[in-house]
């Protein structure tokens, strides 16, 4: 389990959290999905960066953000236990505007190969969702533990407030990453976009 850093001890940090922070939604969820009883889980991916990408062009902070994700890791991978959890989450946001989505990252292995056609591997943490994505720009997360705000950046945060979009190819997962850039690119039309690499090594 990766328990992350404090903010100012990341490079950047700061500046990040600030522009995350200031899509309201972010900080809702953050600060109230702390008060839950689990002490491995991260709010992730597009609902951070795209805060980010938005404040930079002066658009609402929110706009654009499809949903916010909630990644956790409880060794229980049976679907009912994934299911009272999805219901809580359910109950907890009820009253925002927003969807808010949440998977035990314990589980991915179970259904990733039947949707992608690929192995995930033994996931042993939250964070271990964040490392397989499919773009290192935003493999993100962000959580608050005991009142501080902690980020878990494995790639850093010079990508994401760049705006660069950089393949992670530690998953064959090419389609995956060429799609979804181009719908962001739709969106948020001054990112730029490194291809997916041709002889990419797997890592395992």
């Amino acid at each position: 389990m990766s328990d992350g850093l404090p903010v100012d001890q990341v490079p950047n940090g700061a500046v990040f959290l600030d522009l995350a922070l200031r899509n309201r939604f972010n900080q809702i969820v953050v600060d109230r999905f702390s008060e839950a009883e689990l002490s491995d889980w991260w709010m992730t991916a597009g609902c951070l960066a795209q805060s980010v990408w938005n404040v930079q062009a002066n658009r609402p902070a929110e706009q654009a953000i499809a949903d916010y994700d909630l990644f956790y890791f409880d060794p229980d991978t049976s679907w009912q236990a994934e299911d009272a959890m999805i219901n809580t989450v359910a109950d907890m946001f009820s009253g925002l505007p927003i969807r808010v989505e949440i998977r035990n990252q314990a589980r991915v292995p179970i259904w990733y190969r039947e949707k992608f056609g690929v192995e995930y591997g033994a996931v042993n943490a939250a964070s271990g969702g964040i490392d397989r994505f499919a773009y290192r720009t935003t493999a993100i997360g962000l959580r608050k533990v005991v009142g501080e705000y902690r980020l878990y950046a494995p790639f850093g945060l010079d990508a994401v407030l760049d705006g660069v979009i950089i393949p992670n190819p530690v998953l064959p997962v090419r389609a995956v990453y060429e799609a979804k850039v181009a719908r962001w690119q739709k969106i948020w039309p001054d990112l730029t976009v490194m291809p997916w690499p041709d002889s990419a090594v797997e890592l395992d």
